[in-house]
């Protein structure tokens, strides 16, 4: 895409390691030419895989990418604790790993499946009393965030093995969770749970919705081509579609109220030529609209 022409869509990246999702999205500024970029969950600069972009109007639709499961392949060191729960915080306290089995590890695990209640890590981006929680971490405090539910829908042992002359275990794992998992906590919580501590060393985000690392590209084959989705098609991957009359697109496209559809929605409805009008959502016998998308130009694309 190189047409000079600026569209809507999403651009699924392959984040690499050590940039910030703020990085990326000022990259991906430059290289769609245009301001109205966003993302859809942060990734820790540690961390590589899966950042869903949105460019201009599609970033209406990352709040809803936001709210969607994640799937994540992942390495815990069993031994250290660190004060970041990862590998860039300093070690807080080291533990020999060399007596804990599979068998507990993996029972471990299993006791972080399901629905749990996590405490966050203290340098997370949470923001306490109007300031980011690792902010008031590196100023000196000593944070306790709160404990929030979240849903591990997998969290699959794979190989297990000793490093650091057997003193330490590295373990690699598969976590499918919900929106708001933070897996630096799942690793800490694991390694506290055996007695030994535990911190992440290695993360890649495989999966955020519907979209994965089979879709992604690294910043520098988008600098080649940018690969968007166009809003329309991301929109008909992200919800349930519902065809339109024409007076229907008309009304929604005014913010008028439609007759409710089959599902409850949210749902994406379509204009008879394929063009995403909005947003449902069923209101008693009525369809409300949750975002219009209303006709534009074709730098609104």
């Amino acid at each position: 895409m190189n047409s000079g022409q600026v569209h809507s869509g999403l651009i699924i990246v392959d984040k690499p390691q050590g940039w910030t999702s703020h990085d990326v999205v000022s990259k991906m500024r430059g290289l769609a030419g245009t301001r109205k970029v966003g993302h859809a969950g942060t990734l820790d600069p540690m961390a590589t895989g899966v950042l869903v972009v949105g460019i201009n109007r599609a970033t209406r639709l990352l709040t809803y990418v936001v709210g969607t499961s994640k799937t994540y392949t992942a390495t815990i060191r069993l031994g250290q604790s660190t004060i970041t729960d990862d590998a860039e915080g300093d070690v807080v306290a080291t533990a020999t790993a060399a007596g804990v089995t599979p068998e507990a590890i993996r029972a471990g695990a299993a006791v972080l499946t399901g629905d749990i209640e996590q405490v966050p890590s203290s340098v997370s981006a949470i923001k306490v009393n109007g300031q980011r929680a690792y902010t008031r971490v590196r100023s000196g405090e000593d944070v306790v965030l709160a404990a929030r539910p979240v849903t591990i829908h997998r969290f699959d042992i794979h190989d297990i093995r000793p490093v650091a002359e057997g003193t330490l275990q590295d373990v690699d794992v598969t976590v499918e969770c919900s929106s708001g998992t933070y897996i630096r906590a799942l690793a800490r919580d694991l390694g506290s749970s055996l007695g030994v501590g535990g911190h992440l060393t290695a993360l890649r985000r495989t999966q955020v919705g519907p979209y994965s690392l089979d879709q992604a590209a690294t910043l520098d084959e988008l600098a080649v081509d940018l690969r968007l989705l166009p809003l329309n098609d991301a929109a008909r991957v992200l919800f349930t579609p519902r065809e339109l009359s024409a007076a229907e697109a008309l009304d929604l496209s005014h913010g008028r109220f439609i007759p409710a559809g089959n599902d409850d929605g949210p749902v994406a409805a379509f204009a008879p030529d394929g063009t995403l009008v909005a947003l449902l959502k069923n209101s008693s016998h009525r369809a409300r609209p949750l975002l219009v998308f209303a006709p534009g130009n074709g730098s609104a694309q």
